[in-house]
């Protein structure tokens, strides 16, 4: 089964749009690795200045690949680096052990 890496970033308030607008300028970076299967940046509501980084894969050395190579780089890129949106990061690591999806064409509940 795959592997979801979850990114939890500590945002300032003042922060919140510049680390939005640096996604959405490399929103494609990851889409063509190996072994990549999601993607979604999540934006806190209420209650936390934590912003979720949330990627799935299909298996852990697919995301260590990644994160050595095409990631490593992107982080690195030359000349003077702007200074993070984030003020922390912890990395989360799961195994899918069970999902679910809707079943297209099948009748929903109260119909």
């Amino acid at each position: 089964m795959s592997v979801v890496k979850i990114n939890v970033l500590t945002v300032p308030a003042e922060q919140r749009e510049t680390l939005e607008k640096r996604f959405a300028s490399r929103a494609h970076a990851v889409e063509n690795s190996d072994g990549f299967e999601w993607f979604e940046l999540l934006r806190p509501v209420e209650g936390t200045d934590s912003y979720l980084v949330y990627t799935r894969w299909r298996d852990e050395e697919s995301f260590k690949a990644w994160m050595e190579g095409p990631m490593k780089a992107a982080h690195q890129g030359g000349g003077e680096r702007p200074k993070p949106a984030a003020s922390g990061s912890t990395l989360w690591s799961f195994e899918v052990v069970q999902q679910a999806a809707p079943q297209v064409g099948q009748p929903q509940s109260g119909s």
